[in-house]
């Protein structure tokens, strides 16, 4: 795919700072609009992409305007499914935001779309919030397919577990499966790997100043390690919820999750250095190269690395959706089409026949 008239025309919801966007870019697909709502993602975006991003609330999108495309990608915000934090699900306003996907697809009616989250959608809300969306989308057209990924099989230096929801719509000659593994257990990129010469990159490598008791705790904890390695009789123990504590990485193995929030020992630290990562590191550990530059603070960076998708991991899934453009349609759903959704999804997970919420 060479030249733009052969690339498949993307729009980009809930971008972020573009990395489910870079992977599908790479795989040869065209951006052609995109949107988020937060300045400083609109900044790093427009900076690494270009212009056609739209700063501003989904909510006010006019998806008449906006141009048709071939495939709409996005990940729709994950705070109120996330494992960490409460989850609320669809009881909450940002829980609901996922309907505007639903409007983009239907709207424009692509022939693929991919909508990414966390883990905890699978589970939120009882599994109601999964059966929902899966609903909303089925009636539009689409077949669904629903798995979750560890994007360390796809080459990322993180073990970082997310669920893709792939639509494909109904008239379409293509099936969907989750790609194979690119990677394996004994051969995943590590974080010695992915962090080797990160300390050479000009951009975004500004490092925290902490507190001499962080550094001398962090002395104390060996690699792989977070806050329950302290014994509880130091004067550096601290009290810990989650795993993310004080977590240093193991040079040996790919990075636990890199989250993009939350302070009390929870940037994320070197294996070997008593300190904090870095944002080129933590960036690193998403497969981003070297010359994509980040917008913003320090904290304001991590938040935006922190929410995207690796875009080593994102390509594999872009490049194995690509006969989908060349696929036969026979005949374009209406919008307005009623189907039976229970009878429309895919999925390696062990899902029960779905009941109408």
């Amino acid at each position: 795919m060479k030249n733009s008239e052969n690339k498949p025309r993307l729009l980009s919801l809930f971008s972020g700072c573009g990395g489910l966007d870079l992977g599908f870019k790479k795989a040869g697909y065209e951006v052609v609009w995109a949107n988020d709502y937060n300045h400083w993602s609109c900044q790093t975006y427009a900076k690494n992409f270009g212009p056609h991003i739209v700063e501003g609330s989904i909510t006010d999108v006019d998806f008449s305007k906006v141009p048709d495309a071939d495939i709409i990608t996005g990940g729709f915000p994950c705070q109120d499914f996330s494992m960490i934090w409460k989850r609320e699900g669809l009881g909450t306003d940002r829980g609901n935001l996922y309907r505007y996907f639903v409007k983009a697809v239907k709207a424009k009616m692509p022939k693929i779309f991919v909508a990414e989250n966390v883990k905890g959608l699978l589970t939120a809300n009882g599994g109601r919030a999964i059966q929902q969306i899966i609903k909303d989308f089925a009636e539009v057209g689409y077949k669904i397919n629903i798995e979750l990924y560890n994007f360390a099989d796809y080459g990322a230096p993180q073990l970082r577990q997310r669920v893709l929801i792939v639509g494909t719509r109904h008239d379409l000659e293509f099936t969907f499966s989750k790609p194979e593994p690119t990677r394996t257990p004994e051969n995943y990129v590590t974080a010695e790997e992915a962090l080797r010469g990160a300390d050479e990159v000009p951009h975004n490598n500004e490092h925290q100043n902490i507190k001499n008791k962080t550094r001398e705790m962090l002395k104390l904890i060996p690699e792989g390690g977070n806050f329950s390695s302290l014994p509880k009789d130091s004067p550096y123990y601290v009290k810990g919820m989650i795993s993310h504590v004080y977590r240093k990485l193991d040079r040996n193995k790919p990075s636990t999750t890199i989250i993009a929030g939350g302070g009390g020992g929870t940037w994320g630290y070197h294996y070997s250095e008593p300190r904090p990562l870095t944002n080129r590191e933590r960036a690193r550990l998403f497969g981003y190269p070297d010359d994509f530059i980040f917008e913003g603070s320090i904290t304001e960076v991590r938040r935006q690395i922190g929410n995207s998708v690796p875009p080593v991991a994102a390509r594999v899934v872009a490049e194995s959706l690509l006969p989908a453009f060349s696929a036969n349609s026979v005949v374009v759903i209406n919008s307005k089409t009623i189907v039976d959704y229970t009878n429309h999804v895919t999925s390696s997970l062990s899902f029960k026949k779905l009941s109408p919420v």
